[in-house]
């Protein structure tokens, strides 16, 4: 486990499950939010996009923690795992209010300056629907083109919690597939 991709519904703790898998493994690790976003929640344009997320491909072990399935095509070939965060979609949308409500127009860690917490309808549609349609070209994409992939599907924290004991306790940067 040298190049990870932590995906998964806004929601579902991917940022958070990213800095504990960082503590165990000591891998580096990029919040795509921060890099795709600028000042304002404007996004970067896709050609500059792909380029720097083939610039973050490119290292020789990191973690990156999004979406962002315009770039899997990036990211997929170049990573050695992913750990899909396949959280139920009524404890993202719980986790995505109850985040907004402690932080409302404040700037949360992982994102950059000029990009206050912020919720709106499109926002929780996209999360209501993530598995319909994000999920399904996440999973497509996998198919496609990850056959060399390590794939961790994990339904709940506990799956989450135990896929980083193993981690721990085996002292490597790899586990069993659960």
């Amino acid at each position: 486990m040298q190049r990870v991709l932590v995906v998964g519904c806004s929601g579902a703790g991917k940022s958070t499950f990213s800095r504990r898998l960082a503590a165990v493994t000591g891998l580096p690790r990029t919040e795509l939010d921060y890099a795709f976003w600028h000042p304002g929640w404007v996004q970067t344009p896709r050609e500059e996009w792909w380029a720097k997320v083939t610039a973050l491909c490119a290292a020789p072990a990191w973690i990156l923690d999004g979406n962002y399935t315009s770039s899997l095509h990036i990211r997929i070939p170049k990573a050695d795992t992913v750990i899909w965060l396949d959280y139920p979609r009524w404890l993202c949308l719980a986790r995505v209010i109850g985040r907004v409500a402690r932080n409302y127009r404040r700037v949360r860690g992982g994102l950059p300056e000029g990009c206050p917490e912020k919720v709106d309808l499109e926002f929780l549609r996209y999360i209501w629907k993530f598995n319909a349609n994000h999920g399904r070209r996440m999973a497509a994409a996998i198919e496609e083109t990850g056959q060399h992939l390590r794939v961790y599907r994990l339904k709940s924290d506990s799956e989450a919690d135990r896929l980083l004991a193993e981690l721990r306790r085996s002292g490597e940067r790899s586990a069993p597939a659960i």
